[in-house]
């Protein structure tokens, strides 16, 4: 099987797209701890605490994603550059890491969704005894 530039370059977009939404989350995690923080200096819960042990696994796990996704666009283009300068092996060697590291990425992104759930969770347990409690 022969292997051209334009194969590694079709990664591309889906990689760009992949870091703009890990981007994205880890904003909104950001987001989450500052308000955690407001609400910590309100009025303390024991909910909280797992909340905030649950954020901070979640952002560990999105700053390695971004980190898997990044090494996967790097070695992307040094598979591109490998095909580009005829050493065909070395380009698929390259493409093949970068395939695998962009599956890393998406396995890290996929437990950090799994910690979201259950983070929110542990959110809609409380809302419910507050309306239990009315």
């Amino acid at each position: 099987m022969e292997i051209s530039i334009t194969t590694p370059a079709l990664l591309f977009p889906a990689l760009s797209l992949l870091l703009l939404a890990y981007s994205n989350r880890f904003m909104g995690l950001a987001q989450i701890a500052r308000n955690m923080t407001q609400s910590l200096l309100d009025h303390a819960d024991e909910r909280l605490a797992l909340q905030i042990e649950s954020l901070r696994t979640r952002i560990i796990i999105i700053k390695y994603t971004q980190a898997s996704g990044i090494m996967s666009m790097l070695i992307c283009v040094i598979a591109m550059w490998c095909l580009f300068s005829d050493f065909e092996f070395l380009g698929r060697i390259s493409f093949g890491a970068s395939l695998f590291f962009m599956a890393v990425s998406l396995l890290l992104s996929f437990w950090e969704i799994m910690l979201s759930g259950s983070a929110l969770r542990i959110e809609l347990d409380r809302l419910n005894e507050k309306c239990s409690a009315n």
